[in-house]
């Protein structure tokens, strides 16, 4: 597909990942996927199958298995790390982030967010607290990742009705379920929810579709993740170039070439145009852009390239180069949410790094504004914060960070915190310049 003409995406690459509460049958819903879909090899298939670690009965394949990779996690029977798995199908390709569900582990939950495209949320039909009186109590990791997909902007939301087999396939308890999560979703602010009835276990409507529940109409899992359409909003927006690199001639040539390697996070850029360098603000033109094919008269988002300028700059690892029709808002003040992923709580006497796309620069944070209650939705006062808050915060940078709103664009508008001393990363966080 042509990066420049179609960012309407139905066909093509889609990131997704599954996501819920501990046991809820992540890894075996992605099991299935692989195994239903002839996404795994023969060889992989034999070694599930004599594992030590297997959690199913008699010759039944513990299909979890084909993700939970590290040993503790298959002598623990829990998921601990995010595994991320490839597969495809005639319609399209996928990358699939299977992340934990145990609390502790929500971070590893973000990381595997970070780039996805839709969220598969899973809710185990028997852990749901269903009241005589018509409540219904959802757990708090799936509130708590329903929410981290709406802070990141997650675009399709799949909530995947698992374990119907042990309700026997009842569709007053779907229904129920799916009623709560629609109120708890519109609260959130959520508008793209797809609901379906699964047992990834049995396969009931993951591949195929299930006899077992005939009052089910809908796809099945992998037909509603085929047809799911990706909008790529980077290559409409603004042009951002985060420098990575500086390269220079070998010292035996004769030309000075001096070049800005990095990648394009969003927008476009041709032969001729008019750039900004941030923070410094000095005026460049695109002189050629070079790739390891040739030169090219133009690059869009996604695009690896190396850009030569006419103007002789004092350019480096860390500065952006911007359209200069809408360059990016610089900042020494930052306002941003975040989710401290940390074991160790925040320290407001320490200082951390930030690093905001090739930028590396000292940040403190100076007051912590409010902590989100994912169960309510409300915004609590603060003056710490401890592992999985989720928080609004102030920070002050030593070196003006060239960005957008995480709203805007999610590549220049995401940083990290990182630890200084143990290097650490300790939070994740997306730039709000509207409550600046």
């Amino acid at each position: 597909m042509n990066a420049m003409t179609d960012n309407l995406n139905q066909s093509g690459l889609l990131r997704f990942i599954t996501a819920g509460s501990v046991d809820d049958g992540k890894s075996t819903l992605i099991g299935r996927l692989l195994f239903d879909s002839k996404g795994i090899f023969a060889d992989q298939l034999a070694a599930v199958s004599r594992s030590k670690h297997k959690r199913t009965v008699g010759d039944t394949i513990d299909l979890s298995l084909l993700t939970d990779g590290l040993e503790a996690e298959r002598e623990q029977g829990i998921t601990i790390d995010v595994a991320y798995r490839y597969f495809a199908t005639p319609k399209r390709k996928f990358i699939i982030a299977d992340t934990p569900g145990h609390e502790q582990y929500t971070r590893n939950m973000v990381t595997g967010a970070s780039t996805a495209d839709a969220v598969i949320i899973l809710v185990d039909v028997s852990k749901v607290k269903l009241g005589d009186d018509g409540s219904v109590e959802l757990l708090v990791q799936t509130k708590r990742h329903s929410t981290i997909a709406k802070l990141l902007q997650i675009e399709h939301v799949i909530v995947a009705i698992n374990k119907m087999d042990l309700v026997n396939y009842d569709q007053a308890v779907y229904d129920r379920i799916v009623a709560a999560y629609g109120e708890f979703a519109a609260s959130l602010g959520l508008t793209d929810v797809t609901p379906i009835p699964l047992s990834a276990l049995g396969g009931d409507n993951v591949v195929d579709a299930s006899a077992k529940m005939p009052w089910y109409e809908g796809p099945t899992l992998i037909e509603l993740l085929e047809s799911l359409s990706v909008y790529d909003e980077s290559h409409a927006a603004p042009f951002r170039f985060p420098v990575q690199l500086v390269a220079r001639h070998n010292g035996h040539e004769a030309n000075d070439f001096r070049g800005y390697m990095g990648r394009i996070e969003s927008g476009q850029v041709a032969v001729g145009d008019k750039l900004v360098v941030q923070p410094s603000g000095q005026a460049a033109t695109v002189k050629e852009i070079v790739t390891f094919d040739g030169s090219l008269q133009s690059a869009a988002a996604g695009q690896s390239v190396t850009l030569l300028l006419n103007e002789y700059l004092d350019i480096s690892r860390g500065d952006l180069l911007a359209g200069s029709s809408s360059p990016a808002t610089q900042l020494k003040q930052v306002v941003a949410d975040v989710c401290w992923m940390s074991d160790e709580p925040l320290d407001a006497r320490r200082k951390y790094w930030i690093k905001h796309g090739t930028r590396q620069t000292g940040a403190k944070i100076t007051k912590v504004d409010s902590i989100l209650d994912v169960n309510t939705q409300q915004r609590h006062p603060a003056d710490g914060l401890k592992l999985n808050d989720i928080a609004r915060v102030h920070l002050t940078v030593q070196q003006p960070l060239a960005a957008d709103a995480y709203a805007d664009n999610r590549a220049t508008g995401a940083f990290i915190l990182i630890d200084e001393v143990t290097h650490q990363t300790v939070a994740a966080g997306m730039i709000r310049l509207d409550q600046a």
